[in-house]
């Protein structure tokens, strides 16, 4: 199964591919997207054609996505919430399938548990799978665990 992960936003966008059985995924691209600062619909447009660009180039079988999270700071939840629906335009645009997962999955899947920080799951990222030498942001980390989560659920789902 070919994974098309995100780590969903509005300021910076984590995105990556992986594929293979969950004890050996592969990762085959990852980056992180920032979109231009300024008008507000073309930042969501540039999430919009980064998804749309990547599934064109990968043919994912699924996108994985975490799920909304709103935190204190409505405003970020809200930027994050419109960046979400032109993520989802893009895939249903495409017809890909996609499954949500929360951040406790997530660091379940990774780390062995639910309650992990962000410096554990990041830790474990190069245990489970080979990360080619790059300055990689925390978005970008998200988005491969986020797709190590997905190659784990989909072992159950399909």
């Amino acid at each position: 199964m070919k994974v098309l992960a995100i780590d969903p936003g509005y300021d910076r966008l984590g995105i990556a591919v992986v594929e293979g059985d969950p004890s050996r995924p592969t990762l085959l691209w990852s980056d992180c997207v920032i979109p231009d600062k300024g008008d507000h619909e073309k930042r969501l447009a540039r999430v919009s054609l980064a998804v749309a660009e990547a599934i064109r180039d990968y043919a994912p079988d699924l996108l994985a996505i975490e799920t909304l999270f709103f935190g204190i700071n409505k405003k970020t939840a809200l930027g994050v919430a419109e960046a979400r629906g032109a993520i989802l335009a893009a895939a249903g645009t495409a017809a890909v399938p996609v499954r949500e997962y929360s951040p406790q999955q997530i660091k379940l899947a990774v780390a062995g548990h639910g309650g992990a920080d962000k410096t554990a799951v990041a830790h474990m990222i190069p245990r489970l799978l080979s990360l080619p030498e790059k300055k990689r942001l925390d978005d970008e980390l998200d988005a491969i665990a986020i797709g190590i989560t997905a190659l784990a659920a989909g072992r159950l789902q399909y």
